[in-house]
C-alpha cells in the first residue's frame, strides 16, 4: 500500500528532563509502531524526529558501538559499517533487512567517528571522502563529499541476498523485477548490464527500490546529476549499483542518498519520494497549474492524438466532435504544414487543446535542414553548437546538425529573441499547447565551448527555465518526452513517462518492419501496426512487472501517456493490456489520425473517450493513493486514487475474478451505485 502523505506530529511536552525524554521517546515510537501497522508502510511513521527545542530527540541521535553507528528512523533502525559502508535495517518486530552491501570500490582504512547532536561524520582519508549521516524526517541521510575528482561506486542493491526478493526500477512507469527471474536476468530483457542516468529519460525518476521478506528499501538522490544505476546478474540474481561521478567541473563533489524502511509495496519508494518533495517544496500540483492556466483544465478527460494529412483540417476536426469525441489534445509534427488558423480555432471552441511538435535541441545549416524546427537565423548554427572537451561540435540527434547549447540560447536571448521569435513563429495560428521535445528527458550537455561553457546542472537549469517561460509566460498547455521527475513543476503533460522502454526498441525502430517515413500524409512509422519481438513486448508490457511508480509520485503533478510514435493502434497484440494500464493508472491513451483512419480509429477513441472521461476528470488531480496485487500472479492489479473518490480494478489475466471477466477493468467513482465496465476487445 501507499502511505498517507501527511498526519499530525507528535510533539512531546516541553518538560526537559531524562524521565519525561524517555517518555516523550516510548510515545513517539509507539505512535509510529501503530501508523506502520494501520498504513502498512514503515516510512508512514517519520513525523516526531525534531524536539521544540530544535535538539534531536534521544531517539533521533546515533548510537556509536566499535566501527558501526546505528541510526533510528521511521520503522527501526539502520546500521552503518564504517569500514565498508554496508547499511543493515533492523525492522520493529526483529527482521534484518539488508539495505546495502559493501561499496564495491576498496574505501581504505575509516577514520574515527564523530557525532555532533543528531550528526554522525567519518573520512576515507586514501579516498579524500568524508561521510556525514543523520536520520531526517524518518529516512537516513547519508552525503559522501569529495576533495577530488574520482568516482564511488555504492550504494549496492541485492546482491548478497535475492533468494526471494525484487528490485523496483523507474523504467519509464516503473517495474517490480524479482531478482533470480530468469528472463530479467537475461540478455533479452534489456536491463542486465546496462547502466542507466538518473537525472535523464534513461530512468523517470531518481530513486529505486528492494523488497525482500515482506519488508522494503528505499533509495532516493535528491541531486541526480552526476549518478547513474548499474545492473548486473551475479550467479543468477539482479542486483543494482549506484555509481557516483565526483567533478569539480560539473560540482557534484556532494553525494547524497537518502535510505528508508518501506513496507513491501512495489511502488513504496515512489510514495516516499512523493513525500519528500511534498516536504522540500518541490511539488507543484496540477491543481496549482490549472489555477495559474485554466486551459490545462481541458486535459482533463482528454486522449491524445497527432494529425497527419487532411486529420488537421477544419472538416476532419470538427468529424472527430461529431464522433464523440468531447475532449482531446491534438498535436502536429514539424513538418512543414501546420494546422491553419481556421482549423486550430474550430479545436478550441470544441474544448480542445492543439498545438505542434517543438524542439530546441538540433540545429542544421538552413541551406539543407531536413525539418522546419532545425532552422535558425544568422549564425545559430554552428554558433550555438555544444563543444565537446576536445573543442568539436556535439552532432546531433541521427547523425545530424548539431545539439544547440541552452546556455548558448540563454546568453542570446535577451538581445536576440531567438527562442522568443521560434514560439511566436509556431503559435502564430492561435495554437494554445506546445510539444517541446528532448528539454525534459534527453541527455543533459557538459559544453566546453570558450563561448558558452556549461555544467551539466547549468543545463537542467537553463531547461527549466525556458520550459517555465513557454508555460508561464506565454501561457501555453506545455508537455514534453518522457519528463525526468524535475522537470514535472513547470510541464502540464508528458508522452513517454508510460513507456519501459527496453534499449532494443530502438534498433527494432530502424528495421523496415517498423515502418518508414512515408507517404507523408501517413507515415509508416506511426501507422504501420507491427509485432513486437517476445522480448520487448515483454520487457515492455507484461501486466506481471509493470507497477505504477511514476503515478505514485507525481500523478497529481502532470499527465502522463505513451511514448508519441507508440500509438494505441502501433501494437495490436498489446492494445487490451494497454487500454487496462489506461484505466489503471488513470493516464490517457495516445493515438495518431490520418486520411484512412479517421473514422475508424476517431471512433474508437471517442468509445474509449467517453468511458475514460469521467474519471479521469475526477481524479485526473488526485494523487494515486493504493495500488496492489490481487492475486499471486500479479494479473488481477488494484489502484486508488485520492480518499478513495476513484477504485479501479483490472484483470489482465485469461480467468475471470470475482466477478470480473479476463480482459476487463472495473472503475468506480465515489457514489457510484455500482462499477463501470470496461472490455476493450468487446468493442
Amino acid at each position: 500500500m501507499v502511505p498517507p502523505e501527511e498526519h499530525s506530529p507528535v510533539r512531546p511536552g516541553h518538560r526537559d528532563t531524562v524521565g519525561a525524554a524517555r517518555r516523550r521517546r516510548n510515545r513517539v515510537l509507539g505512535v509510529a509502531a501503530a501508523l506502520v501497522v494501520t498504513v502498512g508502510t514503515a516510512s508512514a511513521g517519520y513525523a516526531a524526529f525534531a524536539g521544540p527545542d530544535g535538539r534531536p530527540p534521544l531517539a533521533a541521535m546515533p548510537r556509536v558501538h566499535g566501527g558501526a553507528v546505528d541510526f533510528r528512523v521511521a520503522g527501526g533502525t539502520i546500521t552503518v559499517d564504517t569500514a565498508t559502508l554496508r547499511l543493515t535495517g533492523h525492522a520493529r518486530g526483529g527482521a534484518t533487512v539488508p539495505v546495502s552491501d559493501a561499496a564495491a570500490d576498496d574505501l581504505g582504512k575509516p577514520g574515527e567517528v564523530e557525532v555532533d547532536g543528531s550528526r554522525a561524520s567519518w573520512s576515507y582519508p586514501s579516498k579524500r571522502l568524508r561521510v556525514t549521516a543523520a536520520a531526517e524526517r524518518g529516512r537516513l541521510r547519508m552525503t559522501v563529499r569529495a576533495q577530488e575528482d574520482g568516482t564511488l561506486a555504492w550504494p549496492v542493491t541485492g546482491k548478497d541476498d535475492a533468494k526471494h526478493a525484487s528490485l523496483q526500477i523507474p523504467r519509464g512507469e516503473g517495474l517490480s523485477v524479482p531478482a533470480t527471474d530468469r528472463f530479467w536476468n537475461s540478455p533479452e530483457a534489456g536491463l542486465a548490464g546496462t547502466e542507466a542516468d538518473l537525472a535523464t529519460g534513461s530512468l523517470t525518476l531518481p530513486l529505486w527500490g528492494y523488497t525482500t521478506g515482506g519488508h522494503g528499501v528505499s533509495y532516493l538522490v535528491p541531486e541526480s546529476v552526476g549518478t547513474s544505476l548499474a545492473f548486473a546478474s551475479t550467479g543468477g540474481k539482479l542486483n543494482a549499483t549506484a555509481k557516483h561521478e565526483f567533478s569539480q567541473r560539473e560540482k557534484t563533489l556532494d553525494y547524497t542518498v537518502t535510505f528508508s524502511l518501506t513496507s513491501a509495496s512495489p511502488v513504496a519508494p515512489a510514495a516516499d519520494y512523493h513525500r519528500w518533495l511534498r516536504e522540500h517544496g518541490e511539488s507543484r500540483t496540477l491543481k496549482q497549474k490549472i489555477a495559474q492556466n485554466p486551459e490545462i483544465r481541458k486535459l482533463l478527460g482528454a486522449q491524445h492524438a497527432y494529425l497527419w494529412g487532411g486529420a488537421r483540417d477544419t472538416k476532419a476536426i470538427q468529424r472527430l466532435r461529431e464522433q464523440g469525441n468531447t475532449r482531446l489534445w491534438l498535436g502536429y509534427d514539424a513538418d512543414g504544414k501546420p494546422m491553419n488558423e481556421q482549423a486550430v480555432a474550430t479545436a478550441k471552441r470544441q474544448g480542445y487543446v492543439v498545438g505542434p511538435y517543438d524542439t530546441y535541441a538540433n540545429g542544421q545549416d538552413p541551406r539543407t535542414a531536413d525539418t522546419p524546427v532545425a532552422k535558425w537565423p544568422g549564425t545559430v548554427h554552428p554558433d550555438h553548437c555544444v563543444r565537446t572537451w576536445k573543442g568539436e561540435i556535439k552532432t546531433g540527434f541521427g547523425n545530424r546538425g548539431c545539439y544547440l547549447s541552452s546556455e548558448a540560447f540563454a546568453r542570446t536571448e535577451p538581445t536576440k529573441h531567438y527562442l522568443a521569435e521560434h514560439t511566436r513563429e509556431l503559435t502564430k495560428n492561435g495554437a494554445n499547447s506546445v510539444f517541446l521535445d528532448v528539454d525534459a528527458a534527453g541527455e543533459l550537455f557538459s559544453d566546453f565551448s570558450t563561448d558558452h561553457p556549461m555544467t551539466k546542472k547549468q543545463d537542467r537549469a537553463n531547461r527549466l527555465h525556458r520550459m517555465r517561460t513557454l508555460a508561464d509566460k506565454n501561457r501555453l498547455v506545455l508537455g514534453s518526452e518522457s519528463a525526468v521527475s524535475w522537470s514535472a513543476p513547470v510541464l502540464a503533460f508528458n508522452h513517454g513517462s508510460q513507456t519501459p522502454v527496453n534499449d532494443r526498441l530502438w534498433p527494432f525502430q530502424k528495421d523496415k518492419a517498423w515502418g518508414t517515413w512515408y507517404p507523408a500524409g501517413a507515415p509508416g512509422v506511426f501507422f504501420k501496426p507491427v509485432e513486437l519481438p517476445a522480448a520487448l513486448a515483454k520487457s515492455m508490457y507484461d501486466p506481471t512487472y509493470r507497477v505504477p511508480m511514476y503515478q505514485t509520485a507525481l500523478h497529481d503533478s502532470l499527465i502522463s501517456t505513451e511514448r508519441w510514435e507508440m500509438p494505441y493502434d502501433k501494437f495490436p497484440a498489446q492494445k487490451t493490456n494497454r487500454a487496462l494500464l489506461s484505466v489503471l493508472y488513470n493516464t490517457p491513451l495516445n493515438f495518431v489520425l490520418g486520411d484512412e483512419n479517421l473514422d475508424t480509429t476517431g471512433r474508437e477513441m471517442a468509445r474509449l473517450q467517453r468511458y475514460f472521461a469521467p474519471l479521469h476528470q475526477v481524479a485526473g488531480t488526485e494523487r494515486l493513493t493504493d495500488f496492489r496485487h490481487l492475486t499471486k500472479d500479479h494479473l488481477v492489479q488494484r489502484s486508488v486514487f485520492g480518499d478513495g473518490v476513484l477504485t479501479v480494478t483490472a484483470n489482465f489475466g485469461s480467468k475471470a475474478y470475482a466477478g470480473l471477466p479476463a480482459g476487463c477493468v472495473d472503475a468506480e467513482l465515489k457514489g457510484d451505485a455500482k462499477p463501470r465496465r470496461l472490455c476493450p476487445a468487446n468493442g
